[in-house]
Formats: structure tokens, C-alpha cells, sequence
């Protein structure tokens, strides 16, 4: 006989709840397990999504960037390409049409266009055999005179080409246009006079001490240099802007007459200018 106070074992649909109560609670926590996992994937996709149209974005940005930077370096070098030639042609004195025509050019067509200005400017020279004929008793009277007129008409030639040479070198590379003229005219006038008055004094004073020329004669050779110097950078900056104005070629045309009318207007100036140096002198011609 069982004694009354001793444990009854728990009746079976007891157990069979307790079991089946701790299964729907297992089930449970998978499904949350389950839940929060699937959870975890999606925003793990959603991220890995985000990511990529990020570096999409990236990568079209640099890819732009990138054509942009190209074409800039292209643009850079067609640029320098363009510059280059351009340096080339007014190296060679103009754009490439002039400089090609020119080499195909024959020289007997190249000296038959320059011969008829070089015959103009010739007769013009000519003037200078009347000039000293007309001032023959000035020179038979001071023979020192004649050392210097080389000397004026070549300084003249020099000063006058270099002005012609600067202003057809700005005009081909079109730093300057017949509208710049007067302040051009002016500055090469002003330069050349500042030029003679440096030479002028500088010879006069060599030719006194130096070399024993008489001091009215050094006198009447400082006092020309700056004349001839003016008229020269007067005439070479102003013959090419002429040439430009009415059609013609500065080129073929300015040079020469630069040096014609020098050559005539130096000389005039010279005998005039010594004509009143000696009377200031005090002498007799």
C-alpha cells in the first residue's frame, strides 16, 4: 500500500501539454531567429545596392572628368601646334600663302618685279652727284668735310633699316595696323633722334681728339648725326604704313626708298648745317 503523502507521478495529458508547449515556443524563437536574419540580408542588399550606384556614379564622374581632361589636353595641343606655325610663318616674314608664293617664284621673276623700283630709286640717288656739285666750293674749301659723308649716309642706311625691318616684322605678325601709324611714326622718330644724339656727340668727340679733325668740322658731325638719324627712323617707320595705304609691297618697296631719300636728305643737311656752323665760326666760305 502506497502511502498517501508520497508524489503522484503527473497525469499523461500533463506532460504532453508542458512538451507541446515548449515545442510552439521553439518555433517561435526560429521564426524570430528566421525574421531578423532575413532582415539582416535585405539591408545587407539594400547597402550593397546603394554601394554599387555610388561607384557608378564614380566611375561616369571620373570617366567625364577624364574626357574633359583630354579634350583640354587636345585643345592645349592644337593650340601650341597653331602657335608654333604662326611662329614659323612670321619667321619667315608672313602667313604660309606669302611663303609659298615666293618659293615658287622664279628668280627672273623676282628680279624683274624688284628692277623697276630699284631704277626709280636709283635716278633719285642721282640727286646726290647735284648736291655735291652744288656745294663743291664748301668741300674744296674744308676737304674734312668729305671724310664724313660715307660715314652720315651709311649711319643713315643703318638707322632706317632697322627701323624698316622692326615695323614690317609687327606689321606681318599683325601687332600693329595702319591705325597704329602716328604713335608708331612718333616713337621711331623720338628713338632714332635719341640715337643720333649719342652717336653725334660720341663721334664729334673722337673725331676733335682723336683723329685731329678741326673743331667746326666735329662740330658740324655732332650736330648732323641726330638730323640724319630722325630723318631715317622718320622715314623707315612711315614708307611701310604708305606702301600698306595705297597697295602696294612693303617689302619689296620700303627699304630702298628709305635709303634714297636719306641718302639725299643726309646729305643736304649736312652741307647746310655746315654752311652755318662755319659762320658761326666766323668763316668765310
Amino acid at each position: 500500500i502506497t502511502p498517501f503523502n508520497s508524489k503522484m507521478p503527473p497525469p499523461p495529458h500533463s506532460t504532453s501539454s508542458k512538451q507541446s508547449h515548449r515545442q510552439q515556443s521553439n518555433v517561435k524563437q526560429e521564426a524570430t531567429v528566421m525574421r531578423e536574419l532575413k532582415e539582416r540580408v535585405q539591408s545587407q542588399m539594400a547597402e550593397i545596392d546603394r554601394l554599387k550606384k555610388q561607384l557608378q556614379v564614380q566611375s561616369s564622374s571620373l570617366a567625364s572628368s577624364k574626357e574633359v581632361s583630354s579634350a583640354t589636353t587636345s585643345q592645349n595641343q592644337n593650340k601650341n601646334k597653331k602657335q608654333q606655325q604662326e611662329q614659323q610663318h612670321h619667321h619667315h616674314g608672313g602667313p604660309p600663302s606669302a611663303v609659298d608664293e615666293y618659293l615658287q617664284k622664279q628668280f627672273l621673276q623676282v628680279a624683274m618685279e624688284r628692277v623697276g623700283w630699284l631704277s626709280l630709286f636709283l635716278v633719285s640717288l642721282s640727286l646726290t652727284a647735284l648736291i655735291m656739285n652744288g656745294f663743291e666750293h664748301t668741300l674744296s674749301s674744308q676737304i674734312e668735310l668729305a671724310y664724313f659723308v660715307p660715314l652720315l649716309a651709311g649711319h643713315g642706311g643703318n638707322t632706317g633699316g632697322q627701323t624698316v625691318g622692326t615695323v614690317l616684322s609687327a606689321i606681318s605678325a599683325e601687332s600693329i595696323t595702319l591705325r597704329d601709324a602716328p604713335r608708331v611714326i612718333t616713337k621711331e622718330a623720338l628713338s632714332g633722334l635719341t640715337i643720333g644724339v649719342l652717336l653725334g656727340s660720341a663721334v664729334g668727340t673722337l673725331a676733335h681728339y682723336v683723329m685731329g679733325i678741326s673743331s667746326h668740322v666735329a662740330t658740324v658731325v655732332c650736330c648732323t648725326l641726330p638730323l640724319v638719324s630722325t630723318i631715317a627712323a622718320t622715314l623707315g617707320s612711315s614708307i611701310p604704313f604708305g606702301c600698306l595705304a595705297l597697295g602696294l609691297e612693303p617689302s619689296v618697296i620700303a627699304a630702298p626708298a628709305m635709303t634714297s631719300f636719306v641718302d639725299v636728305l643726309g646729305l643736304m643737311s649736312y652741307f647746310l648745317i655746315a654752311n652755318q656752323i662755319f659762320g658761326l665760326f666766323g668763316m668765310q666760305l
